[in-house]
This record gives structure tokens, C-alpha cells and sequence, in this order.
């Protein structure tokens, strides 16, 4: 599959409803990635099968905090950096590229970088939705682990974490990330491509592309019935923002956690009123104080108006939105790798609530 410069919308809106709330912003690696696609330079995106068993492919993307991204833009190196470290520590050189995780701004931003190196890139993720933690990335969750894992960050330091459990590898790297500038591009070890069906999760790019360009051919403010035509899923709620409130969620050794929060509103349907619990990325979601939808799904908010996905940070009161839920990939809904992602895994004391 080739990426040309008419799928960089819908690959936009794709990702960006996959990053569940979270992922950072995808104006800027949009922008970047049209840039260099109108320039003739289009990526190419290869299921895992049609590679060589033997073709070492390297995870790539962005770890931290993406607002401080969009500030701090990177010089260029950072991925060239990170990418030269972990062939270094391994001893193998990457011959394919993928992304850490389709949600959000590491959806489109290793399309990029694929393209400036000269290599492919595989259409799977290790997420296949917008994640927080290192720790709940596919990898982990198949025993395969995360170090040995290098990061460069925008003022030149590489660091390689060479040896520790998954748990170890996220406490780590977010000690790095606090002296840093907030963000880091980061690589980890190669994965032979014959390998990737069991340790990753498959076809989300061309999944996600697929997804943008239903949700922009419904036009802006489509109907419900034509919203989750395009969606593949369910409308939870259509309805004005009443409340949102924030705080600091639980933390782990004596840290702080993630920013945790609520956003309330009134369903306009029948006046239910439907409260949304969210850290990076929406988790859980409670109508007149029932779950009726929770992580590992996909839950999204959409601007009623254009219908553009509203990060966790940007909701706001007043703001007339719709409410939607998109299943997981099948991976998570496997019963041995669901905790990894279900609500107890972010510290909220409920059953996970699995879509039909």
C-alpha cells in the first residue's frame, strides 16, 4: 500500500479516533507527512506476510508527553538516533520499520521517518489504540518484553535501557523523559517479520486509513444511524458537555500518576446522563451510572459540529459532542492479555465492558 497525499486526511482522522482521547495532536505530523507526500515521496506500507521471514523490523515513535512535542519540534535526528542505537546494542541492522502505536501523532509521524531513511514500513502496531505505558504495549503482553529499548532526545542524549522487565523499562524511561524537554523519539529491538503475527497487532494502518475515509465520506454533523455506519460502532451518547473535572490519578513508588479526570454530559436523545472517566485516554464510560463501555474498547468524543476527535486535555464544557465506542482488536480481547488494558489496570474498580 501506498500513502499518497489524498490519504492524509482520512489517515488523520483515522488514527486520531484510534488514540481513544490520547495519542497528541496530529496537526503536526499531518503536516509533515502531506509535506513530503505531495513532494512525491510516498511512503509504502507492507503487510507483515509479504516480507521475508527474515526482514528485521524495528518499532519506532515518540514516548512522553506529546503536548511538549508539538512546542519542541524535533531537529531530525532523533529517530536516525534511536534507530543507530538499538542496531548498535542488538547487532542487527533494520530493514523495515512499524510504529510503537497506531493512536494519535505515532500513527503518521513513523511514516515519515520510514520514508527520509529509505525504508518500508509494516502495517501492524504494537497497540492497535492509543496506549499510555510501555508496559501495556503487545510485546510485553506476549512475553516478548520491551528492552532492550533506545531513545534520543532533542538535546542530543541517547540512552539504551538494555535489560529489565517491561514495568522496569516504563519507570525508566519516564526518569529520562522528566530531564529531557518531556519527549524522546524511541526504537526497540528488531522483530523478525515471521515473528510479527504473534507479537503484534496486524493491518492497523490500512485499518485506521479505511476508518478516516468512511467517517470524512459521512460529511460533517451525519445522523446517528450514518455515524456508526461509518464507525463500525455504537453512538453511546449525542449531547452538550454539562461538567469536566480533573485531577492527579494514583501513582506507583511514591510518584505522581497521569492526570485523571471526568466529563459529564446530558444525552439529548432522553436526557440520560452519561459521565466519562479518562488519565490519557478515555477508559470508562457510565450512563445514569451504569458502565456501559470501557477500555480495551476505543472510546471517542467527537465535535458535534466537525466531527474532529477531541483529546482527553481539550474537552471542554459547553461543547456539543457525540460519544462513540469502537471494539478492540481482537488481540486485547484475548482473556490473557485483556488486564493488561481493562479498567483495573488503571487503577478503576470495574469489570471491563466488552462490545457486541
Amino acid at each position: 500500500m501506498r500513502i499518497t497525499a489524498a490519504d492524509v486526511s482520512a489517515l488523520e482522522r483515522g488514527v486520531a479516533l484510534l488514540g481513544s482521547g490520547g495519542g497528541g495532536d496530529t496537526v503536526t505530523a499531518a503536516v509533515l507527512l502531506r509535506r513530503l507526500t505531495e513532494s512525491g515521496r510516498e511512503p509504502l506500507v507492507h503487510p507483515s506476510a509479504d516480507l521475508p521471514p527474515d526482514t528485521l523490523v524495528v518499532p519506532v515513535g515518540i514516548v512522553g508527553a506529546t503536548a511538549a512535542f508539538a512546542e519542541k519540534l524535533p531537529s531530525g535526528d532523533e529517530f536516525a538516533s534511536a534507530i543507530k542505537a538499538i542496531e548498535r546494542w542488538t547487532g542487527q541492522r533494520a530493514q523495515a520499520l512499524m510504529t510503537i502505536e497506531i493512536g494519535g501523532l505515532n500513527g503518521l509521524l513513523p511514516l515519515v521517518i520510514a520514508q527520509e531513511l529509505g525504508l518500508p514500513c509494516v502495517d501492524a502496531d504494537l497497540s492497535g489504540r492509543g496506549l499510555p505505558r510501555l508496559d501495556q504495549l503487545s510485546v510485553a503482553a506476549t512475553g516478548r518484553g520491551v528492552a532492550p529499548a533506545a531513545m534520543a532526545e532533542p538535546g542530543g542524549r541517547v540512552v539504551v535501557l538494555a535489560a529489565a522487565a517491561a514495568s522496569v523499562v516504563e519507570s525508566g524511561i519516564r526518569a529520562f523523559l522528566a530531564s529531557s524537554g518531556g519527549w524522546a523519539a524511541i526504537a526497540l529491538a528488531p522483530i523478525p517479520a515471521g515473528e510479527l503475527a504473534d507479537h503484534t497487532v496486524p493491518g492497523t494502518t490500512s485499518e485506521a486509513l479505511a476508518l478516516g475515509s468512511r467517517v470524512l465520506a459521512a460529511g460533517e454533523s451525519p445522523d446517528l444511524a450514518a455515524l456508526e455506519t461509518a464507525l463500525d460502532g455504537q453512538v453511546l451518547a449525542r449531547g452538550r458537555v454539562l461538567e469536566v473535572s480533573r485531577h492527579i490519578g494514583p501513582g506507583q513508588h511514591g510518584h505522581p500518576g497521569f492526570g485523571r479526570g471526568s466529563a459529564t454530559l446530558a444525552d439529548h436523545r432522553d436526557g440520560a446522563l452519561l459521565r466519562l472517566e479518562m488519565e490519557n485516554e478515555y477508559l470508562l464510560a457510565l450512563r445514569d451510572g451504569l458502565p456501559v463501555a470501557s477500555t480495551p474498547d476505543v472510546l471517542s468524543v467527537l465535535d458535534r459540529r466537525t466531527g474532529v476527535p477531541l483529546q482527553c486535555d481539550a474537552i471542554r464544557a459547553g461543547v456539543e459532542v457525540d460519544v462513540v465506542c469502537l471494539a478492540a482488536s481482537p488481540f486485547w480481547t484475548d482473556p490473557r492479555r485483556r488486564p493488561l488494558l481493562e479498567p483495573r489496570a488503571y487503577g478503576i474498580d470495574c469489570d471491563p465492558v466488552v462490545a457486541q
